[in-house]
Order: C-alpha cells, then structure tokens, then sequence
C-alpha cells in the first residue's frame, strides 16, 4: 500500500469494508492486550524464579504461542496502515511521476500479498483441523500443557483478513480513476 493511500481515506463505505476495518482493528487491540498479559506472565515467572526458587510451568510455551499470536493479530492492521516492511523507494519516484503506473504497481503488490496470504491460509487451515480433532497440546505432560488449536485459529484468521485486506486494496487500485 503506498504512503499515498494513507494520507487519502481507505475504500470504505461498503457494509464489507466497514466490518474489515473494524475486524482488523479488534484484532490490533486484542494483539496489544496479549503483549501486556505477555508482560505480566514473563515478570510474575522472572519474580518467582528470583525470590522463590520456582518457575511457573509453560511460561516458555506460552510466550513462544504468543508471539505467533501476536504477529498474526496484529498482521492485518499493520497491513492495513502501511507498516508492512518494503521498500518504497522506486514505488514512490514511480507513482510520483507516473500515477497510473504506480496505481497497477500497487495493484500487483496487493495482488501477489493476497496470493501468499491465500497459500498460507491454504496450509494453515489443515493444521487447524488437526490440532482440533487429534487434540494436540504443548509441552510436557504432568506440568503444563496447552491444546494448539488455539493458535490455530489466530493463525487462519489473522491470514483471512490479511488475505480479504490485500484483495480489498488490489480491486481499490484496479478500479481508481487516473487523475
């Protein structure tokens, strides 16, 4: 997404973009709570291990869950709000001088981020049915375990909004008028 699109509204008014945005934006602020509990959880192990001599179990597992979970939670806003890590350098000399150039540039780049999201989904779906229907868990048995389908399900849909976010800004730049 070009810094341009920033500065300008995103596509909205459709009852779909509307429920994105807010989907993305739950999901944001659901991504930034975890960091907080993820904090919480790291100082109350690293206090426990410090005066008392006794790690809480899984606080290794979880944090490892968590970051998966996190990045995933906060992917599709990130996305949304232009923070995905690229080079805009020649995108932007591009767009600057040649507007309906970089309009199928952007177009392109949307595109090929709606089809790896796709893949991915594609890959994590079948993982999420496992995890749910063969039960499986994390870490060792008799101390802590965790079932995975949790982070399963953050997995697919932070890759399905992610995936309906770069479709969304695909057809915006195919459709947008030359100026």
């Amino acid at each position: 997404m070009s810094t341009q699109l920033i500065n300008e509204a995103l596509p909205g008014g459709s009852a779909f973009n509307k429920t994105l945005d807010r989907t993305l934006t739950i999901m944001n602020t659901l991504g930034s709570l975890w960091v907080f509990v993820l904090m919480i959880m790291i100082d109350a192990d690293a206090l426990s291990r410090t005066f008392f001599n006794h790690p809480f179990h899984g606080v290794t597992e979880l944090v490892e869950f968590s970051i998966i979970g996190i990045v995933f939670l906060q992917l599709g806003d990130a996305t949304r709000r232009g923070r995905l890590t690229r080079s805009d350098g020649f995108f932007n000399f591009v767009t600057n001088r040649k507007p309906n150039v970089g309009s199928k540039m952007a177009s392109i780049f949307d595109f090929l981020g709606a089809a790896f999201f796709f893949i991915v989904l594609w890959g994590a779906v079948p993982d999420l049915y496992d995890a749910w229907v063969y039960d499986y868990f994390v870490s060792e048995e008799g101390l802590f375990t965790a079932p995975k389908w949790p982070i399963r399900v953050v997995i697919v849909l932070g890759c399905l909004v992610t995936f309906l976010h770069f479709l969304r800004m695909s057809i915006y730049y195919i459709s947008k008028k030359s100026n």
